[in-house]
């Protein structure tokens, strides 16, 4: 068996199981064994009822004491039995699963393992695993590793799977020379790809993702490197006009407000830069809300005035649907063909947009991965720009740069990295920063608080809808898979329809849905036609919605700093006073003084350096936070020491660069 060899070929795989693979991306043996835990499961040593906290995720040794209860709920049969410890009582809950009525008997003990929550006052844990106390102590000894799954995949398939690969990874050669491996402390790939999968220890599994995190970070700067190297100095043929700069200067003096000065900056690097000859390549970076939208606008509009076309390409069908909505209105009195290219549109729209686009007719086209597709062909691209570009990758880049003749590049990012990194990671652009906000915008004001306060955020939620406004509810990201999240979810939508009442319009959001289910619940929100969205973090990037005006996050400790920050950004977009509710279950001084950061500073940057400060390279479990890059296992902030070294080492290894990325690509 070979990496390049399809899955089908690997023991106990056939068609079916094959398919339900291919819906992961998972198709060639290469692709099973790089496709990574999201986290591990470690057993912990059993503790007593009474010493539990809300939140905890813990092991208590407990006799159950009733009977098993089984009833039916709104949405799911409900399992129920009461158990204790000497030193207190605890309530045990599952959902959809009456069968365990014949399972449990009163008198029996058990080890129970799962989330502490409180009902009243009574613990509770929903949904826990369950051993006996000769089994959970064999279970104490391993690490499990827990995949992202969809239908007809479970974990233990993932892992059969790769166990029957184990002869394959054994092939794998490092393409690192000895020296850069052994100097640095790293382990070799194929150890790596091994221990990511199968854990000895702790340990292991720590050197293990450095050294992956190493290797995609490695590979995205040879990427930026050869990016760099074909642009720099790239003489270019889209040369904006002097009309259209006097044009753009009545266009901006035409809005209903004035530029920042950090915009108003960024505006004169981006002239400067299409105005040269030479091809842009430039990086807006900007803070949550900092109104980097106007100033893509503005190289668009004077792009389309010189005759060239535009691509924008956003991470999301509902804000490309935004920001069609507002360019066409703003361009109109200019005449400009704005276009929408998303992977709903019918076949018959597509294939109108595509024609215009190759016409020339299309000035400009709004859309998500739609507009790389190998039938869009434009008559003369003369600029591309990408929003949230964490969302797309180097790859997702490329190929859009590649449909035009050296097209002008701009990026932009609402995620504030911290300097040291991003110099590193932008290490083939020009940066522009924005730091200010917009006049009129409050800062939003924030407050930190534990479990006993959610009553009066409720209150306060209904009070502001009342006055008309909208409210996020973040979900507590606690489960173990895919299908408890979605659970928890709706549970929670539940509980809040029934203390909120019938009144408040409530609506949940996942990300195991549908796109265009997720759409019309977005689409609905930002009409006013839902109250309140609970949602997991899919809402991160990709929505506007000026009348939301409060954000709950639920076990916010359970979050980096830069991403509660990216979701504090959805609200305090309109004139109204928005306000964001930190719930800190855990109450633990550390988590105490991180959320800190974020209830006394609304300072992306500053938050951001802190993030990096409080967290250290040694933090590495639960694997990617922060989800920039796209990168598959690697973390900016949990991996920074792993990113530096990737820097040394493609610096003092250069003249080997080549060799390096196509090995990289092997495996």
């Amino acid at each position: 068996m070979n990496l390049d060899d399809s899955i089908i070929n690997i023991k106990g795989i056939g068609e079916k199981t094959a398919k339900s693979f291919n819906s992961l991306g998972i198709e060639t043996v290469k692709d099973l064994i790089l496709y990574y835990p999201r986290a591990y499961k470690t057993y912990t040593k059993p503790v007593s009822v009474s010493s539990t906290a809300e939140g905890d995720r813990v092991a208590v040794f407990c006799r159950i004491v009733t009977y098993v209860e089984v009833r039916k709920g709104r949405r799911y049969t409900i399992t129920g039995l009461s158990a204790s410890d000497n030193s207190g009582s605890i309530r045990m809950v599952w959902f959809n699963m009456p069968f365990l009525k014949n399972t449990f008997h009163k008198g029996e003990s058990y080890v129970f393992y799962g989330v502490i929550k409180y009902k009243g006052n009574m613990r509770v844990m929903e949904m826990p695993e369950y051993f006996s106390q000769y089994n959970y102590e064999r279970a104490m000894l391993t690490m499990q590793p827990l995949y992202h799954l969809k239908a007809g995949i479970t974990n233990n398939s993932i892992t059969r799977a790769i166990r029957a690969s184990s002869q394959v990874i054994d092939t794998i050669t490092d393409y690192l020379p000895d020296k850069a491996v052994n100097d640095n402390n790293l382990m070799c790939k194929k150890e790596a790809i091994r221990q990511i999968h199968f854990p000895e220890n702790e340990d292991k599994l720590k050197e293990a993702i450095n050294r992956i995190a190493f290797d995609e970070f490695l590979e995205f700067l040879i990427r930026i490197r050869l990016l760099r190297e074909e642009s720099v100095s790239e003489a270019s043929s889209h040369v904006i006009s002097k009309e259209s700069e006097l044009k753009r200067d009545a266009f901006i003096s035409g809005l209903p407000y004035e530029l920042t000065d950090g915009q108003k900056a960024a505006v004169s690097d981006i002239t400067k830069d299409m105005s040269s000859g030479y091809v842009m390549n430039r990086l807006i970076q900007g803070d949550v809300g900092s109104g980097k939208t106007i100033v893509a606008a503005i190289a668009l509009f004077m792009n389309a005035l010189s005759g060239y076309q535009g691509a924008l390409m956003v991470p999301t069908e509902v804000l490309a649907v935004q920001h069609y909505d507002d360019l066409s209105k703003l361009f109109k009195p200019y005449k400009l063909t704005v276009r929408l290219l998303t992977g709903s549109m019918s076949v018959k729209e597509k294939r109108l947009v595509y024609e215009e686009i190759k016409d020339g007719k299309c000035h400009i086209v709004i859309g998500t991965h739609a507009i790389i597709q190998n039938k869009v062909a434009f008559k003369d691209l003369g600029l591309v720009i990408t929003d949230e570009q964490h969302r797309f990758g180097v790859r997702q880049r490329e190929k859009l740069e590649e449909k035009g003749n050296s097209p002008h590049v701009l990026v932009m990012s609402a995620t504030p990295i911290p300097r040291t990194l991003a110099i590193i990671l932008y290490a083939d652009m020009d940066i522009s920063v924005i730091k200010d906000l917009p006049a009129g915008r409050k800062r939003i004001k924030n407050c930190v608080v534990g479990t006993d306060y959610r009553p009066s955020a409720y209150k306060f939620i209904k009070n502001q809808i009342a006055e008309g406004r909208q409210a996020y509810v973040i979900c507590p990201m606690i489960e173990e898979n895919e299908e408890s999240e979605l659970e928890n979810v709706i549970n929670y939508t539940d509980e809040l329809s029934s203390i909120l009442g019938d009144t408040v319009r409530i609506s949940f959001l996942h990300g195991r849905m549908k796109e265009d289910e997720k759409n019309k619940i977005l689409r609905d929100f930002i009409s006013g036609e839902t109250d309140i969205l609970v949602s997991t973090t899919v809402i991160e990037v990709g929505i506007n919605n000026p009348n939301a005006t409060v954000m709950m996050i639920e076990n916010a400790e359970r979050f980096g700093l830069a991403q509660l920050h990216q979701l504090r950004g959805r609200v305090g977009r309109g004139d109204a006073q928005s306000y964001a509710i930190f719930i800190n279950v855990k109450k633990s001084e550390e988590s105490i003084e991180r959320l800190k950061v974020l209830e006394e500073s609304n300072d992306g940057f500053f938050i951001a350096s802190e993030d990096l400060r409080l967290r250290g390279p040694g933090d590495f479990f639960g694997i990617r936070q922060s989800g920039e890059m796209n990168f598959k296992l690697a973390d900016i902030y949990n991996h920074a020491d792993m990113l530096r070294l990737a820097q040394d080492i493609s610096i003092n290894y250069g003249k080997d660069i080549m060799e390096y990325y196509q090995e990289v690509n092997k495996c």
